[in-house]
């Protein structure tokens, strides 16, 4: 699995289709293009899976359940998403989620747990991918 981070409009998207496009079959789901989050990737056919919108797919978990259940539903999909990967030698997952936790803290408490379970959530991804890419102003950072 990779795992891209870095700011909204910091060329994330660029840096994947630049990388990835090109070499194999991919399928492309975005939670800003309202995709529900994938919890199984095995009736997809595609060699890549590249996955956008972390955050978005986190705030409708945070809408739901509490941080802990949150983190819990995160692990299970990281944990299937790595199993669907390990299948095949040539399948690759590519997760590109948008750095919210900088900045002030939000003052609503609905916010505060959509900040937090990203926060955690990105620690839990980053953990168990293979490679983590930072994206800041369309320059690249490989920190693992």
């Amino acid at each position: 699995m990779h795992f891209i981070i870095g700011g909204a409009f910091n060329g994330k998207r660029s840096w994947v289709k630049n990388r990835y496009m090109g070499t194999v079959d991919y399928r492309w789901l975005s939670a800003y293009e309202n995709c529900p989050l994938p919890t199984d990737l095995n009736k997809i056919n595609q060699e890549l899976i590249i996955l956008e919108g972390v955050e978005t797919w986190l705030k409708g978990l945070t809408e739901e359940f509490d941080s802990d259940k949150c983190r819990t539903i995160w692990n299970s999909c990281l944990d299937n998403w790595l199993s669907w990967e390990k299948a095949k030698l040539t399948r690759k997952v590519v997760v590109i989620g948008t750095d919210i936790t900088k900045g002030i803290v939000p003052l609503e408490k609905a916010n505060r747990l959509w900040r937090d379970v990203t926060g955690w959530a990105y620690q839990d991804s980053a953990a168990k991918a293979e490679k983590v890419n930072l994206i800041w102003y369309g320059i690249n950072q490989t920190i693992k």
